[in-house]
């Protein structure tokens, strides 16, 4: 029996198997289907604190991961698939692997990035293809870069990259956008924003290079193609939740965020960190601040179960 498990291996599930670790619950952290998490992705953050020279995402999470080994916590490779929380025990099935048994669970198995799932979009994440405006942009500087969606994360993603961008394309396979009128229109007034209504990405361009320099478009109405001179690339089509094992067992938003107050979920003993409950924000500063909420809440919790058994 795990006194504590933690899903998710990223800012937020190092954080909070670091807290947990360091008061001695020994918490075993499943680390998912991309250890590390999304910020692996990532070659180079600028804005996490302490790295005044920015930081390589693949060390950050290392370098989180190695400290909460240092204090005792435990790692094991596999996915959850299905849990059941109908008593005193979480239990938890893993893919291929021994099914857990614990008493605390932190959920922390992020939200995953939507992308069109071109080949040479694929292949260029991390090299000019973001889904992360706020956290990529200031990389951008007086460069065109293009932003794919129609909805207000869209919007929001374009509005923000205009304090770097020289010009920001929006791409939209449609005639009108599907975002709040008042996003919609402060993006269509905008002085550095073009949009490209009835268009969709064919090819990100270029792969062999190893850097964005272009996109192949086409006219959805007349079927013309195009090219567009961008040197990066951003994804705003949404995100999902990785909260499928927990649906029917803990309260959810209708876009399947879980919904959780200071970290705590609507089942006792069951907390979320990280974008798994936050739509809004999704940093790695923020994932890794509801990390340490998590661990501090399971660890109290833990207490008090004691302190009545």
């Amino acid at each position: 029996m795990e006194r504590v498990t933690i899903l998710g291996s990223g800012a937020a599930g190092f954080t909070a198997a670091i807290y947990t670790a360091r008061a001695g619950l020994e918490p075993l952290l499943v680390e998912g289907p991309q250890p590390g998490g999304q910020l692996t992705t990532t070659t180079e953050g600028e804005n996490f604190p302490g790295f005044p020279d920015g930081i390589d995402g693949f060390a950050l999470m290392d370098a989180m991961r190695r400290q909460a080994e240092r204090f005792g916590a435990r790692f094991r490779s596999g996915v959850a698939v299905a849990a059941a929380f109908d008593g005193p025990v979480r239990r938890l099935e893993l893919d291929g692997g021994e099914p857990i048994e614990t008493r605390a669970l932190i959920v922390a198995t992020g939200a995953t990035a939507k992308y069109l799932g071109l080949p040479s979009e694929q292949a260029l994440i991390g090299h000019g293809v973001s889904a992360c405006a706020t956290c990529d942009g200031a990389f951008y500087r007086d460069v065109p870069v293009a932003v794919v969606g129609g909805g207000d994360t869209a919007m929001e993603e374009a509005l923000f990259l205009t304090r770097f961008a020289s010009r920001v394309h929006v791409i939209h396979r449609r005639d009108a956008f599907r975002a709040s009128r008042i996003m919609a229109e402060r993006v269509q007034r905008h002085p550095k924003i073009e949009i490209h209504w009835n268009h969709v990405v064919e090819e990100v361009r270029d792969p062999a290079a190893k850097q964005v320099t272009g996109l192949a478009l086409r006219d959805v109405k007349t079927g013309a193609q195009s090219e567009l001179e961008v040197a990066g690339y951003f994804a705003a089509i949404g995100h999902r939740p990785n909260t499928e094992p927990f649906r029917g067992l803990l309260e959810m938003n209708p876009a399947g965020y879980l919904v959780a107050d200071r970290t705590r979920t609507s089942v006792p003993g069951v907390y979320a960190a990280g974008d798994v409950q936050d739509p809004v924000y999704r940093q790695a500063v923020t994932a890794a601040g509801t990390g340490c909420m998590a661990a501090l809440e399971a660890e109290r919790w833990l207490g008090e179960q004691d302190a009545g058994s």
